[in-house]
């Protein structure tokens, strides 16, 4: 059992229930096992193989089917590759180098060569969105566009949600439904089925615990391609206002979007971030 799940039946059911998952692609799709120094990495790839690529990064818990209704729209203009981050739940190895040594950038540059893919527009979202702007910032010529869907490490990392998090876990499946509702903010009505695929991931996965490293201003200045930056206003994770107003100052060219009621979990951007992508 890898260490990154809380017992192997668990693992094995999550594993079950995304193969189910990737079975039901909306698109046409290539299953890719791409070597690095990290381990193995799974890769999701839809759309026409001689389209400009657009590389898609998740968030902590998640893995590329958190791209199902993006990877729909987009793969009709882009070659969109849904990476499994290492040390996440996919399909992917479970190392989890520290995220302040630089060794993503490096298992980065990995994923890249073994796509074939000198250059390419990035896409990512929390922790997928640290990766990128990390990866943007050190890696400006291999970067075309980025578009950050709330990420880390520009606002400060909120810890409340924590302790309320901890407050419910006595209280089973219920509980754990409720973290995900403090967490991401998602409406319980209108999102149901990923509420309860999230709780299912919990009870089962041992999320990162690393603070996410906070950028300085001349890092965040290195951006020098196009940039879209889109954050919830009640993000519970991050401070929402902060990364917008770091970014305007430091990133003046950026296109920033402050999303109204919107938490952390930021759904219904295919179109916004499609527009940008093609600009």
């Amino acid at each position: 059992m890898s260490a990154i799940y809380k017992t192997e039946a668990g693992e094995q059911e999550l594993r079950r229930r995304y193969q189910e998952e990737l079975r039901t692609w909306p698109v046409p799709a290539d299953h890719l096992r791409v070597p690095t120094r990290e381990g193995e990495t799974f890769v999701l790839a839809s759309g026409p193989a001689n389209a400009p690529p657009v590389v898609l990064l998740h968030g902590s818990g998640a893995n590329a089917t958190m791209w199902r209704q993006d990877a729909a729209a987009w793969a009709r203009h882009f070659r969109t590759y849904a990476v499994d981050l290492v040390g996440e739940p996919g399909l992917s190895a479970p190392s989890r180098p520290p995220l302040s040594s630089g060794a993503h950038r490096l298992w980065l540059d990995d994923v890249l060569e073994g796509l074939g893919l000198v250059d390419t527009a990035l896409v990512g979202t929390s922790l997928g969105g640290w990766m990128a702007l990390d990866y943007a910032a050190h890696r400006p010529d291999r970067v075309r566009r980025l578009a950050l869907l709330c990420p880390g490490g520009v606002g400060a990392q909120k810890v409340g949600w924590l302790f309320a998090t901890l407050l419910l876990r006595p209280f089973g499946h219920r509980g754990r439904r409720r973290s995900v509702l403090v967490a991401t903010g998602l409406d319980a009505l209108s999102a149901g089925p990923a509420l309860d695929r999230i709780s299912l991931t919990f009870e089962q996965f041992r999320p990162r615990t690393e603070r996410l490293p906070v950028f300085s201003d001349d890092t965040l200045r290195r951006l020098t391609m196009p940039v879209q930056v889109s954050v919830g206003e009640r993000d519970a994770m991050f401070d929402s206002a902060g990364t917008a107003s770091r970014v305007r100052r430091c990133v003046p060219h950026a296109s920033v979007h402050v999303l109204p009621g919107v938490g952390h979990a930021i759904l219904d951007r295919s179109g916004a971030v499609l527009e940008f992508l093609r600009a």
